[in-house]
């Protein structure tokens, strides 16, 4: 998730574990600043843009390494505001704004590796876009009413009920994609196409309507489908996937990662004399977050350059356009996309 929102989500939790035992604002600030720490991994230099995206959700995203970490943070804030026998709160509400940074990144698609340094398998359910005002605007008002109203009880109560108000939420992101993949199955095996290797993900700021992607060798099929379509069957659109050329550069290592990293949700073209990868499972055709120019294909013996990043973005004014008329259901395009 963005990083406001993981801000607000230690700030919340913060509140929450401290509750009456020291001042809102200090739970407030702790809470944000764990919160915020796994991120600033981000400013860290991994030898190219291809590996900085892999290892942004790495070691500092580590469930094991961040509740180490907590004991020492704990210590020196209890120190700092002279609460040495809080020590063990301070460890509980810094230990939990800490782990669920990358708990709340697991329900994004990006790829989170909580078992660093056990393994460095990411992990994403996808049932979360990074930015969801439904789930962050909740956590503000709870964060608000903790530092400006003035009774106690009363802000603790708030901010509790918002903290519970986002976590449902989070249950039914995941409810309300587990009822998107059923019927997106349903519409792949009614058209006769393949639905084994299948990701759903909902569309930017929203859980009402959601893209879905299916891989079919050279090709992957993508379609939309919003909660008020009313079990209308999916539409999907063809895309070359670039299968042969993916094969044929196979022992590129840039390649591998990537095909790694996205559970082969990718795609592969020529671009000139160069290949260019494609990461699908952010974006929506023909607009990606994460594209890299990888150059030409290698020769034996024959090292890799560093990769370049080619991002490409869909118009916001024309995104939310559409996005607005698809959660009220109505079959319109996506911007750059002409229907026959």
């Amino acid at each position: 998730m963005d990083s406001v929102t993981q801000v607000l989500l230690g700030a919340s939790i913060g509140v929450a574990v401290m509750g009456r035992r020291t001042a809102l604002w200090k739970s407030v600030l702790w809470g944000g600043v764990a919160g915020l720490l796994p991120d600033l991994g981000v400013l860290l230099g991994h030898g190219g843009p291809i590996l900085n995206m892999i290892r942004h959700r790495a070691e500092t995203h580590a469930l094991l390494l961040l509740t180490l970490f907590a004991f020492p943070m704990a210590w020196g804030v209890s120190r700092l505001h002279r609460q040495p026998q809080l020590f063990g709160r301070w460890w509980w509400a810094l230990m939990l704004a800490l782990v669920t940074h990358p708990l709340l990144d697991l329900m994004t698609i990006y790829g989170t590796q909580v078992f660093q340094p056990f393994t460095d398998e990411a992990y994403g359910l996808g049932s979360m876009f990074i930015i969801d005002p439904v789930y962050s605007l909740p956590l503000l008002a709870g964060v608000v009413a903790a530092l400006r109203v003035k009774t106690v009880g009363r802000a603790l109560a708030i901010n509790g009920w918002a903290l519970a108000f986002s976590t449902f939420y989070l249950a039914w992101s995941a409810l309300a994609q587990w009822g998107v993949t059923q019927h997106a199955r349903q519409s792949l095996q009614a058209q006769g196409l393949p639905s084994q290797q299948l990701m759903v993900t909902p569309a930017p700021l929203s859980t009402l309507v959601w893209r879905v992607v299916a891989l079919d060798g050279e090709r992957f099929h993508e379609g939309i489908y919003a909660l008020m379509d009313g079990g209308r069957a999916i539409r999907f659109e063809a895309h070359e996937r670039g299968g042969a050329l993916a094969a044929q550069n196979a022992d590129h290592p840039q390649l591998q990662r990537l095909a790694r990293f996205t559970d082969g949700f990718f795609k592969v073209q020529r671009n000139s004399e160069s290949l260019v990868v494609t990461d699908l499972r952010m974006g929506q055709e023909p607009d990606y977050v994460f594209s890299f120019d990888i150059g030409p294909p290698l020769m034996a013996g024959q090292n890799h350059p560093v990769a370049e990043q080619r991002s490409r973005r869909m118009d916001v004014g024309e995104g939310l356009q559409w996005l607005g008329q698809r959660i009220l259901g109505r079959d319109v395009p996506p911007p750059g996309t002409v229907r026959p």
